[in-house]
């Protein structure tokens, strides 16, 4: 099965993206919620975490460099589908701007790959969003930011899918990396190579089997990263 399909590239830089593997997978890992409570305008985020060390460095058998955490294992909180908070105890503040805000919550390995078993992540939100959470949805996660150095050469693609799947018959992920398209039919994570230096633009988008953009709340999900020497 051709997990992941290049549709175009206008480009002349030879982007790809290939199935990211030998990462542990941690699948009895478990992040629950205990509470949000408000104070003072910041929020106070509890979580419990069992079969998982936050803080502590992964183990991979990779044969090239990919940005990593000094700081280790964590947890990717994301508000609205915008850029993540990455939080390293399982208690913690944090600032919500807006009044009603869609939260998901997810581990993730040290170099930001997130944990995909069904335990490892909490979808909830606060307020009336009006926003079935029943609803499909795919939140986007990395590449974020600002790459330097061998940082450049190998981006993680990774983004999370709740309430659906992706299969060669069914959904899919189309990801657009500046001009260069690929249709993804595996809930995995990728790496990117072969970007050019400067600023990057991702667009991920949950398609249906036939192509047609599916009718959810943050999608698409549009990304702008800069690539650095």
């Amino acid at each position: 099965m051709l997990i992941v399909l290049f549709v175009s590239c206008s480009n002349t830089n030879s982007i790809t993206i290939s199935k990211l593997e030998n990462s542990p997978s941690y699948e009895n890992s478990n992040l629950s919620l205990n509470d949000i409570k408000n104070e003072d305008n910041k929020h106070i985020f509890s979580f419990k975490v069992n079969d998982y060390e936050l803080g502590a460095q992964t183990q991979n058998n990779f044969n090239f460099q990919i940005a990593n955490s000094g700081k280790g294992q964590h947890i990717h909180l994301i508000i609205n589908n915008n850029p993540y908070s990455a939080h390293y105890e399982n208690i913690f503040e944090k600032e919500l701007v807006e009044s009603n805000n869609v939260i998901l919550a997810f581990l993730s390995r040290s170099y930001h790959e997130s944990v995909k078993n069904t335990n490892a992540y909490i979808l909830t939100q606060i307020g009336d969003n009006g926003i079935d959470l029943n609803n499909e949805f795919l939140f986007y996660s990395r590449p974020k930011g600002k790459y330097l150095g061998n940082d450049t050469k190998n981006l993680l693609l990774d983004f999370y899918l709740v309430n659906t799947e992706i299969s060669s018959t069914g959904n899919k992920v189309r990801a657009t990396i500046n001009d260069s398209v690929f249709l993804i039919d595996e809930w995995a994570p990728y790496h990117i190579q072969g970007l050019p230096l400067g600023e990057v633009t991702i667009k991920l988008e949950l398609i249906d089997s036939d192509g047609n953009l599916i009718k959810s709340q943050y999608n698409p999900s549009i990304r702008t990263v800069t690539l650095e020497k």
